[in-house]
């Protein structure tokens, strides 16, 4: 991941990371969790770590977790399998050094949607306990970034349409609680972003996946990073989607063969590169380029650890800040 590193050292990301409603999801992410017994965080099967928020990892503590992969079907599948393991590894080694909640680890995609909506009420009741599940509801919320599938979930496992649901992010702008044919009390929260990035190419990832909002990006950079992914490490399935006679050098070279090749130009046949880079973001984000994976396993090794830890009195002491930006 060397070109990929320097790109990210080149570029600057800029965007408005956590305005307010971003702040205002947060509390009440904490001052809900005491109530519930077990967490579903989503994560976007392509980028698992990056979005993984620490908020959650540092304020979940005992309480079980079910990761779901979302999106797996645009991801890469062998990349995926190795993220799964990577995930319940970790979760397990945490539980056992922290005394945290045990965590498990699946993956969802449209083609599986059946299969997801019988295993999570039945992992919800087994990591509760039978007993305890019989004496009252099991609570579960559902955690994650924007875009990353929350609403879906809820509807796929509701059996019908309750929370509003899109490709973009911040679609959920308030908690809702609904109650599935089981009896599971389940609650969707606005999506919730990391409180700072330390490493851009975390930042990126997320922006070039859509869990950022589109108004926030400086495109042309965001394309130029996620074009330095696919010549990296997908360059077959790149020269394939934009029928390239060869590879390009680097990331500028690939966005203009793709605005030459996708009519994306300004007067005097000269390449419009933020129209290039919206062809090139949007054609990921819809799998027509295939199955990527913008993150492996081995990348969080390269990555600086989260955030450090966040007790809940923290989470209130910037309402005067919050507020500033709403």
């Amino acid at each position: 991941m060397g070109r990929t590193r320097e790109c990210a050292r080149r570029l600057q990301l800029t965007i408005q990371w956590f305005p307010g409603h971003m702040a205002k999801a947060r509390r009440a992410f904490a001052k809900a969790l005491p109530s519930e017994d077990v967490l579903i965080e989503l994560l976007d099967a392509r980028m698992p770590y990056a979005s993984t928020n620490p908020i959650v990892t540092e304020l979940r503590k005992h309480k079980p977790c079910i990761k779901v992969l979302s999106k797996a079907d645009l991801a890469d599948p062998t990349v995926t399998e190795a993220w799964v393991r990577h995930l319940e590894a970790e979760g397990e080694s945490r539980r056992q050094l922290t005394k945290s909640g045990q965590v498990v680890v699946i993956t969802s995609s449209d083609d599986k949607s059946a299969k997801t909506k019988l295993r999570i009420p039945e992992l919800c009741q087994k990591l509760v306990g039978r007993q305890a599940s019989h004496l009252r509801p099991v609570r579960v919320m559902v955690v994650g970034i924007p875009n990353v599938g929350k609403s879906t979930l809820i509807n796929l496992l509701l059996g019908r349409k309750v929370a509003k649901t899109g490709d973009e992010p911040a679609v959920t702008k308030t908690k809702q609680r609904v109650e599935l044919p089981n009896g599971i009390h389940l609650s969707d929260n606005p999506g919730l972003l990391w409180p700072k990035i330390t490493d851009d190419r975390v930042g990126y990832r997320l922006a070039f996946g859509g869990a950022i909002s589109e108004a926030a990006l400086d495109y042309v950079s965001v394309a130029r990073f996620g074009a330095t992914v696919l010549l990296e490490r997908y360059p077959e399935l790149v020269v394939t989607r934009y029928k390239l006679r060869a590879l390009p050098s680097n990331s500028d070279e690939l966005l203009l063969e793709i605005g030459r090749r996708r009519g994306c130009l300004r007067s005097g046949n000269v390449v419009d590169l933020h129209k290039a880079a919206d062809v090139l973001i949007h054609e990921f984000r819809l799998g027509a380029l295939g199955r990527i994976s913008l993150e492996w396993p081995e990348d969080v090794t390269l990555l600086p650890p989260s955030e450090p830890n966040l007790e809940p009195d923290e989470l209130w002491a910037d309402d005067e800040a919050d507020a500033a930006v709403e």
